[in-house]
């Protein structure tokens, strides 16, 4: 959805997003909903800062990260083989949280990257949902490459879908076979082509890609009793919290959505509050690097499994394309894909990660 005369806001809850049309300071929903669908009541970046439309351009700007990754080159990251990836997680069908289908794309992911040398560990869990009677068990996925080093830095993306493709038109269609393949399986995708060419790449701090569970387990979106959000990253935030001698986050950056055949990313308004400064070395990465789908404006303001991570203290920005038109929709395939664009995202990132300290 794009906007012309009126504020849009959007608030995303587990890659789900909920579009807001704000006219004479009264907030209405654009599909007709509640708008206090899908907000985590207790949440609050801080006051809004406003996007310098110069800032990426300083000639000062990140200069002693590139002082030390100025021979930093993106890695030759393949579109092609990263959308076989998406295809074969797609071909399980519908992966919700608990399946047999999401026990199969775990499997598919330890042997992905154990195959290529790397630590996986399980953050197995069981977790309650309001609208579901009893619990269901769940688990996070951690990939550590130099597990060694104590400073270290965050990839992070969702891998399970929404039971219910909520968003189309016909509510006899919601339950039917909805794969979710840029939501909830780009990000996987992504992280599998990428971890091939991480041996190769020199980083100050070690890298753990995240991959969360129940971001989309929701069955009741609004009311009282509306489900929760977030579990997995919530789960995965207190726990490293609460853990002694745990290893330091210096940043994280969540991807959402990032394999859409036009995809886009303005800058989410959370991010921008919460981690103006990590907005700003990404986004002025994706100058450097042409990549033009990084688009140095204000997006939406999004709540997403970023603002877990930012409660317990991680800087969290969030790469996602706001304006997908097959979100939680059947449409949602992998031929409403594209891997250009997640070659796109992989010139910034890893360029990025040579370069962060």
């Amino acid at each position: 959805m794009k906007f012309l005369f009126c504020a849009i806001a959007v608030i995303a809850a587990g890659s789900g997003i909920m579009f807001w049309i704000i006219k004479n300071g009264d907030p209405v929903s654009a599909n007709g909903k509640d708008p206090s669908y899908e907000q985590d009541d207790d949440y609050n970046s801080g006051p809004e800062h406003p996007i310098n439309p110069t800032a990426i351009q300083d000639s000062k700007f990140g200069i002693d990260r590139i002082k030390d990754g100025q021979d930093a080159k993106p890695v030759a990251f393949n579109g092609k083989r990263a959308m076989g990836y998406l295809e074969t997680i797609c071909a399980l069908g519908p992966r919700v949280s608990g399946t047999k289908s999401m026990r199969q794309q775990q499997d598919i992911i330890k042997k992905h990257f154990e195959d290529l040398g790397v630590k996986v560990t399980y953050q197995a869990f069981e977790a309650k949902q309001n609208s579901v009677k009893g619990k269901v068990e769940m688990t996070n996925i951690i990939i550590s490459f130099q597990p060694d080093k104590k400073r270290r830095g965050i990839l992070c993306s969702h891998y399970d879908t929404r039971p219910i493709a909520d968003q189309e038109d016909d509510p006899r269609d919601w339950r039917k076979p909805f794969l979710s393949a840029n939501d909830g399986g780009s990000g996987v995708a992504f992280l599998m082509e990428l971890g091939n060419h991480m041996k190769n790449l020199k980083t100050n701090v070690g890298v753990d890609f995240v991959i969360f569970d129940g971001e989309e387990y929701i069955f009741v979106p609004k009311g009282t009793n509306k489900d929760r959000y977030f579990i997995g990253s919530r789960h995965f935030a207190q726990t490293w919290r609460q853990s002694k001698g745990r290893c330091e986050y210096s940043a994280a950056i969540l991807l959402d959505m990032i394999a859409g055949n036009e995809i886009h990313f303005p800058v989410e308004v959370h991010s921008h509050n919460m981690a103006p400064e990590l907005c700003k070395e990404i986004w002025g990465i994706a100058q450097e690097q042409k990549a033009k789908a990084f688009e140095w404006r204000r997006g939406h303001e999004v709540l997403d499994d970023h603002t877990e991570l930012h409660k317990v203290g991680i800087p969290a920005i969030d790469i996602i394309d706001f304006d997908y038109p097959h979100w939680h929709k059947l449409a949602d395939r992998p031929e409403s894909c594209s891997g250009e664009s997640m070659e796109q995202v992989a010139r910034v990132l890893s360029v990025w990660l040579q370069r962060t300290k």
